[in-house]
């Protein structure tokens, strides 16, 4: 178990790290595109595409990250009023729920689109739009790891163990 726990702490500690960089990218090529736009009168077609893209995967990132804390929005009025082990079983459902769904929309459809647009060039950038879409797989891929640690802690009673830390 104890295992886990530290792959789950290292998989937090690279998302959360990835995000804080990713946000203050974002903060700096907005504040470039602020300049350029009202200061120097030309504006950056390639820092709206940049900030764009950067929001798109840090949100994606993030909403793995917050999986994996089972920080997620939820309507809890089912099983707050189920005992202990109906809310087990409710939270074994519902990771799987995410998982299966992760697992065919985010993964391989993630990955399907991503083959699709290797093609295309992003506008101002040029990079392929497939190379965009990676954050969809690979953010797929980390929900469905939390899923699974998610579950293997409902299981062994260490959910509420996890939630506390």
């Amino acid at each position: 178990m104890e295992a886990l726990h530290k792959i789950r702490k290292g998989i937090d500690v690279a998302l959360s790290s990835a995000c804080a960089v990713i946000f203050a990218a974002m903060v700096v090529i907005g504040t470039y595109q602020i300049v350029t736009r009202f200061i120097f009168k030309s504006p950056s077609t390639v820092s709206e595409e940049l900030l764009t893209y950067s929001f798109t995967w840090m949100a994606l990132l993030a909403s793995a990250y917050v999986f994996g804390k089972r920080d997620h929005m939820r309507m809890g009025f089912m099983a707050d009023k189920a005992g202990p082990a109906g809310q087990k079983v409710l939270g074994i459902i519902s990771e799987v729920l995410i998982l299966v769904l992760a697992g065919s929309v985010m993964i391989y459809g993630g990955v399907t689109i991503m083959d699709l647009t290797m093609t295309q060039s992003t506008a101002s950038l040029g990079i392929p739009m497939g190379v965009v879409y990676t954050i969809i797989p690979i953010s797929g891929v980390l929900i469905v790891v939390y899923a699974l640690l998610n579950i293997i802690d409902l299981v062994t009673g260490q959910a509420a163990a996890s939630n506390a830390e």
